[in-house]
């Protein structure tokens, strides 16, 4: 039976949801026959890239009510959720932190679904942060909501590969299957109050921030493995872009194609060019980005002040040269 139908003895809930692991879940709990409430998501930034899809159009389809708050603390929406008593709350990629009065008023606890295998890559940005440091996995964990962020009692979670060459955006689809398969694994269980909790052990320097177009700027001392991971991980359209300045020019690496092993998140100081730093040039006839550890990087795809940079272009620019970032 469907959550939006009558069935009255079917467990309720609340779902805080938005992005395309919201669209998902969502239909996951509508699919076991959860009596969906209310449904709160955000309305969409116009500017910001919406490549996701719609958690109030998955509300709409299914006649289930949904509201748009512009904060999750206001008295408004507390007393609100208070006369609904659900029994359950889940968060779903909702970008607002719910206040703990909020957190207290289902009967069988609050569940969010956080992006990465907790305890690592806690808040903000996980799957970008976890491609720019070169992780080769990440995954999906659904956790006891508490009052600090991705804090609470593990549920279960879903590890998924980062291979050397996905993008953010192919990871985050990953990501969004493996938040999938773990609720509809544990759902049943945790419905029943049989599911088994583990506590996290948190580790020290796990929690990230939220990221800014700033993160996507490439350091002179990057290798080209961390100018690789750096460049895939704030690739467009679905993200600003990874970018260097150089002679007055914004020049900005849309992707890069890496061949092998991956290199090391951090490389011994001994692999480092004494006379070498991050640089753009071509070498027959091909672009390419040199890694301050002397390795050259294809380029697939680049700008220079917002306009397609192809090795042709590039050595009539600059011919026989290279840019490199300005100190």
């Amino acid at each position: 039976m469907s959550a939006s139908g009558p069935n009255n003895s079917a467990p309720s809930a609340v779902v805080f949801a938005y992005h395309n692991v919201g669209v998902r879940l969502l239909k996951v709990l509508i699919d076991a026959g959860v009596q969906i409430r209310l449904v709160v998501t955000h309305a969409d930034n116009p500017n910001e890239t919406i490549w996701f899809g719609s958690v109030a159009q998955v509300a709409a389809e299914h006649g289930l009510p949904c509201i748009t708050p512009e904060a999750a603390d206001t008295p408004e929406l507390l007393a609100q959720l208070q006369a609904l008593a659900p029994d359950y709350l889940f968060s779903f990629y909702y970008r607002y932190m719910l206040p703990q009065a909020v957190l207290e008023v289902p009967r069988c606890g609050a569940y969010n679904l956080h992006g990465s295998l907790l305890p690592r890559y806690r808040g903000r940005a996980p799957v970008n942060w976890a491609v720019v440091r070169g992780e080769r996995e990440i995954g999906a964990t659904l956790h006891v909501m508490n009052a600090k962020p991705d804090h609470g009692a593990i549920v279960d979670q879903q590890a998924v590969p980062i291979l050397s060459n996905d993008t953010a955006r192919e990871v985050f689809d990953k990501v969004t299957l493996a938040a999938e398969l773990v609720l509809a694994r544990c759902l049943p269980g945790l419905l029943a109050g049989t599911a088994v909790l583990q506590t996290q052990q948190h580790i020290a320097g796990q929690y990230f921030g939220r990221r800014t177009p700033e993160d996507g700027r490439i350091p002179a001392t990057a290798t080209a493995w961390q100018a690789h991971n750096r460049v895939r991980g704030v690739a467009p359209p679905d993200y600003p872009g990874a970018f260097f300045e150089a002679d007055g020019h914004r020049v900005q690496i849309d992707r890069t194609l890496w061949a092998g092993a991956p290199g090391p998140a951090e490389p011994d100081a001994g692999t480092l060019q004494a006379d070498s730093s991050l640089a753009l040039l071509v070498q027959d006839g091909r672009l390419l980005l040199r890694g301050a550890d002397g390795v050259l990087l294809p380029v697939l795809a680049a700008r220079l002040d917002g306009s397609a940079l192809d090795a042709a272009r590039f050595q009539s620019l600059y011919p026989g040269q290279a840019l490199a970032p300005r100190d």
